[in-house]
This record gives structure tokens, C-alpha cells and sequence, in this order.
């Protein structure tokens, strides 16, 4: 594969990422609000940060010119932020 192939594909699989990324986000946003249960809302909470990170990621990359590397940075502290969310959620849920 070419660096252009790689790059090509990183795009796409990133821009389905945030496309489930908010559709969980809002799905669960939505359960929230219907439900009132606050586990929910920190459900959703992490996912959305989970979700930012990998949109803040791409465009520190692509359109910053950061680099792969601050981009990766940037999503894994997210990543790591929004899963401790999660983990919080599911604890006290």
C-alpha cells in the first residue's frame, strides 16, 4: 500500500468512528433525557469525549498540521478521559 492508500484509509475508518461515535452519543443523550438516569448521562458524556477526541485528533493532524503524533496524543488522553467517564457510569449505574 502507499502512503496515500494508508492515509486514504485512516480518513475514512476515522470519519466512520466519529459518525458511530456521535450516533451512540446521541442515542444515549436521548436515553437520558427520557429516562432521567444519571448513569446514563455520564454514559453519554464519556462517549461524546471519546468521540471529540478522535475529531480533535484528525484535525490537529490534517488540517493543524500538528503531526500524527500530537494528533495521537491528543486522542489518546480523550480516549483515556472518556473511558474513565464510562467506567464511572457503569459504576455507579
Amino acid at each position: 500500500m502507499t502512503d496515500v492508500q494508508i492515509t486514504t484509509l485512516i480518513i475514512g475508518l476515522k470519519t466512520l468512528t466519529l459518525v458511530l461515535g456521535g450516533l451512540i452519543t446521541y442515542l444515549s443523550l436521548k436515553a437520558y433525557r427520557r429516562t432521567g438516569n444519571e448513569a446514563l448521562g455520564y454514559l453519554s458524556a464519556g462517549f461524546a469525549i471519546v468521540t471529540l477526541g478522535t475529531l480533535l485528533a484528525g484535525a490537529a493532524d490534517q488540517l493543524l498540521q500538528a503531526g500524527f503524533e500530537v494528533g495521537l496524543l491528543i486522542e489518546s488522553a480523550l480516549i483515556a478521559a472518556g473511558m474513565l467517564v464510562i467506567v464511572y457510569s457503569l459504576y455507579t449505574g
